[in-house]
Order: structure tokens, then sequence, then C-alpha cells
């Protein structure tokens, strides 16, 4: 009983302090330099709910280092910072004074990476990459299945470096055709634990988990809205982003981004065309709503990849966004928004071939496909 005493769940601070910090967060779909129209402020406050259920699952249910589990912090209804509806994104929070085992099979999934991250958007607002492997230099069983161990000592056969202050391990499944292909199954254990199973809930702990948890979606929600802000001046166009910044933040370093602001009329298309593909392991490209959450995959085309696209006679392709059908291949809808953010990937590219970009009428489509 002394030790409960200690805590601040006995008195209900823990809960009213939590809340209160979400409370905060709504100021950032408030900020003055965010679009006020009634859509994307619904669409930022449901934004905050969303992050507010991630954080929870990925802080509180799943925020053991000493018995980790695999959550999925980006999905059809759950967001964060341009996510890719062509990835199936799993994370595990983990430490580095551990030794894990994943373990899973493949299936159908030929591109699969494995990130152990320094930092979180709960702490420091920062994923620093501290190691990296990649399906193609690891070993599989004919089966698909296979193992791989993450310790601060090297091991034979697939392994990954922990480091003392590694906090989380990140998965990147890539599903070009994600309504045809199914995840790979992976589960993560650490090995040699002290104990089978885990203690009873331990107040104290939990109202660090639940701190940071209220952390993670005010720090998610300032940092991306100062992207999406930093994106307007560049309107209806895909210049290259800061790649050090997307690094800093857990992007993939085999990945050049490309992040701006979209803005059109009822009767405007935005026409980008690439004018060559480079030899490249894929390419993306997907827009979203102002808050960089994707638009919902589930019912509209929002991006086209490597493999989904219609390529150009010449080689290169040309993707259309807009409200309406133009009647031309790769039509991106815009899902009743007149505004948002978008992002061009180039991953494992020999090259980085710029896009331009070009606003026109829809109807000049028409008639230039008739």
């Amino acid at each position: 009983m002394e030790h409960l005493v200690k805590t601040d769940a006995l008195s209900g601070d823990v809960w009213n302090n939590f809340c209160d910090a979400l409370k905060r967060a709504g100021e950032q779909v408030l900020r003055a330099d965010a679009p006020d129209d009634p859509l994307t402020r619904a669409e930022g406050f449901r934004y905050l709910s969303r992050l507010t259920r991630i954080a929870l699952e990925m802080q509180v249910e799943a925020g053991s280092p000493e018995f980790p589990s695999f959550m999925v912090p980006s999905h059809e209804t759950a967001k964060i910072g341009a996510d890719n509806p062509d990835n199936f994104y799993q994370v595990a929070l983990i430490s580095g004074e551990y030794e894990y085992r994943v373990s899973g099979n493949r299936g159908d999934i030929q591109n699969i990476n494995f990130s152990t991250k320094r930092g979180g958007y709960d702490t420091n607002g920062k994923l620093v990459l501290s190691g990296l492997i990649e399906a193609k230099h690891m070993h599989f069983e004919p089966d698909g299945s296979f193992e791989l161990i993450l310790s601060k000592h090297e091991r034979p056969g697939n392994w990954l470096r922990l480091t003392a202050d590694t906090s989380q391990l990140l998965v990147r499944q890539y599903l070009p055709r994600r309504r045809e292909q199914t995840p790979a199954r992976i589960s993560i254990a650490r090995i040699d634990p002290t104990h089978a199973s885990p203690a009873a809930l331990d107040p104290t702990r939990f109202e660090k988990q639940l701190v940071n948890a209220a952390n993670f979606v005010g720090n998610t929600a300032r940092m991306f809205g100062d992207w999406a802000h930093s994106y307007v001046a560049k309107v209806n166009t895909l210049p290259p982003a800061d790649q050090a910044l997307c690094q800093s933040v857990g992007g993939d370093p085999n990945i050049f981004y490309y992040h701006a602001y979209w803005k059109l009329g009822e009767h405007e298309a935005l026409v980008i065309r690439v004018p060559r593909i480079p030899e490249c392991d894929y390419w993306n490209f997907v827009i979203q709503n102002y808050w960089m959450e994707s638009l919902d995959f589930r019912y509209f085309n929002v991006c086209v990849n490597k493999e989904t696209a219609t390529y150009d006679a010449d080689g290169g392709v040309t993707i259309v966004v807009a409200a309406r059908d133009p009647g031309v291949p790769n039509w991106i809808h815009t899902a009743g928004h007149e505004l948002g953010t978008m992002c061009f990937r180039w991953i494992g590219a020999s090259e980085h071939v710029h896009p331009v970009t070009e606003v026109v009428a829809v109807n000049t489509l028409k008639k230039q496909e008739a």
C-alpha cells in the first residue's frame, strides 16, 4: 500500500493530467496557420482521436520492452506523417538492455525491412536509425520462414544491431497490390526472459506510460502540423523534401522523399509528370489531407505505384489529381477535399528524377484523350 500512496493513481491526477495534455494538443488544430474550413477542422480533431488510439496502443498496451509485441501505428483508420497506403507498418517497443528474436513467414511479400530506432515521438520527437536489415540481404527457408536476432553483439545468420539506447523496432512491408496481398506473419519475443509472463500492472510504470502517450499525441500533432504549414508555400509543386529531416523522424534510408501542398478548384486538375522511371525497387505517389493522413484508400484511389501505374509511351508516367474522373490513366481521387498535402517516394532508385507539375482545367484533359 505504501507504494500505491506515492502514485497519482489514487488521487486521480494521473488521469486528469492525461486529459489536460490531450486538451492542449487541440491547440494544434486551432493554430492560426492551419486551414479553418469545417472539413479540415473536423479531420484535425478526428486526427487527434486517432493519435490517441495509436499512443495508447503503443505506449500502454504494447509498452513493455521485457514482453514486447507488435502493434500497427498506421493503418486504414489511424495514420501518422504521410503514411504510405502500400506499406504495412509494425512497431515494437524494445530496449538495448535485452536481446530479441523476431520470427515469421514472409508469404508472398518480397520487400520487407527491419530497422531499430533511437528516441521516440513521445520523448525527443526523433526516431534515429541505429540498425537496418532488408529482406534481400536475409536468409529465408524455402517455405518463407525466417528468424532474426536483435542484439548488441553480432550473431550468425540474420542479425540486427541494437545499441544501448535503442527504443523500438520498426517493420515496413511493401504491398504494392495491397488489395490482393496478405502481410507477412511476424512476431517478436525477448530471448531468455527472467520471468515467463509479465507481472501485474505496476501503477508507477502505468503513470509513465500514460504520460508518454499524451506526449506522443501532442508532439506528433505539433511536428507534422509544422511540416504541413511549411509546404503551403510550395502549392501544387513537388520539390525534394529535406532528406535529413525525414530521416531524423524515422524515414526509410532507402527512400528519397518529395513533400508538398496541393489545392485545387472543382474544375481543376494537378498533372504530375515524371519524364522517366529509373531503375528502382519501388516508387509511390499519394495524396493526403492537411494533417498528412493519406486519404481514405479503402474507398478511393488516392495513390499509385510502380506496379499499379499505367506508363506513358516514352516510359515515363503521368499522374492526374482531380475531384472527378477525367477519363485518363492514373487518376488520383481528391475524395471530397479541396486541399491537402502529398508525397512522392523513390525507393532504392539509381537516380532521383524530379516530378514536374502543372495545374490545368479538367475538361482540357478530356479533350486531349478524346
